[in-house]
């Protein structure tokens, strides 16, 4: 599951593998490994890539299915804004 939840976040993303490990200062291979579930990232590294792509290290685990935006710093008015779009699209 680790490794299909990296893989779909990256391609979701458009970026390659090469892109993805010079954000998290590792080998294309590191990433290379992880997709094609050849080893497991550290959990310093786990928690880094919850980081990059805003989720949960328990959504990268597949323990939970929530996705979640980054809003810090944007206005109460900006996030309901944001909120309402979302709620639009969900019609």
């Amino acid at each position: 599951m680790l490794s299909e939840r990296i893989k779909q976040l990256r391609t979701d993303r458009n970026i390659t593998q090469v892109e993805l490990a010079k954000n998290l200062s590792v080998s294309k291979q590191a990433v290379s490994n992880w997709e094609n579930d050849n080893i497991q990232p550290s959990i310093d590294m786990l928690v880094k890539i919850s980081e990059y792509f805003s989720v949960s290290t328990d959504y990268l685990l597949g323990l939970d299915n929530k996705k979640y935006l980054e809003i810090s710093g944007l206005s109460d008015l900006k996030i309901a804004h944001i909120q309402q779009i979302i709620n639009d699209m969900r019609q």
